[in-house]
């Protein structure tokens, strides 16, 4: 099986979490992986290459494409995987405006130019892999989360979108939708679920684990397993798909 083997992988969020478990499985794999983040020091710690960027910006975008391109060769696997959470946000009729306009320009604006910077190239060689990491959340929304639910509801109609224009040219587009995962970002809103309740973070965490029949979270390494798959020469019959990865919940 090819599976990723020689293929250029740009992985954003891969600092930490389910992005770098991703590009820990692509490159074992024999994929080129470049990884992107706005921390430095997580990004070094990864032993991949890597772009320092700003994703929610255009130019951070086309930095991190042009530095791939510059030090691997043209993008042909695309991972969408950066985003905020929401750990910040409150009720709708408390939520400040800003933090809808920065969670779209990071979770939703980003995605979109890089998929644009990426899609004609892949059209014109034919073959192209694009992953997006959405969340249950997308389909199921969390309490004060409307810019979180929004973001991540509206990268599945982006995927779509994307799995409908590069369809015809080999290039296919899917989702992951996780459950609750324990990484930096879901740490943080475990904690700030428990000071708003007067608990504490673990409490919270057997909350969660509770919404799940095996009686735990997923990891990241089985998140990055599915998006591998999808990243794969073996996918090519499956896109346009949200797929969760909740261990049957639908949270």
């Amino acid at each position: 099986m090819a599976g990723v083997k020689g293929r250029v992988a740009l992985i954003t969020g891969g600092g930490r979490g389910i992005g770098r478990a991703t590009a820990d499985l692509l490159a074992s794999r024999g994929a080129h992986v470049m990884c992107v983040a706005r921390s430095q020091q997580e990004l070094r710690n990864t032993g991949h290459r890597y772009s320092v960027a700003d994703l929610g910006t255009a130019e951070g975008c086309a930095q991190a494409v042009a530095d791939a391109e510059q030090h691997l060769g043209p993008v042909e696997i695309l991972v969408c995987n950066h985003g905020l959470g929401s750990a910040h946000e409150q009720v709708i009729w408390k939520q400040p405006p800003d933090v809808w306009y920065e969670t779209m320009r990071i979770n939703l604006d980003g995605p979109f130019h890089l998929s644009r910077l990426v899609l004609e190239g892949m059209t014109q060689r034919r073959y192209g892999r694009i992953v997006f990491t959405s969340s249950t959340a997308g389909l199921v929304a969390e309490r004060a989360g409307s810019a979180y639910n929004s973001s991540k509801a509206g990268l599945l109609g982006l995927m779509r979108s994307v799995a409908q224009d590069g369809g015809s040219f080999g290039v296919t587009s899917n989702a992951v939708l996780p459950g609750w995962v324990r990484t930096e970002m879901s740490e943080r809103s475990a904690r700030n679920e428990a000071k708003h309740r007067g608990i504490t973070a673990e409490q919270v965490w057997e909350e969660r684990v509770a919404l799940y029949p095996p009686g735990r979270v997923a990891t990241p390494q089985e998140v990055g397993e599915m998006i591998a798959f999808l990243a794969s020469e073996e996918s090519s019959g499956v896109s346009g798909e949200a797929i969760r990865v909740a261990l049957g919940s639908v949270w």
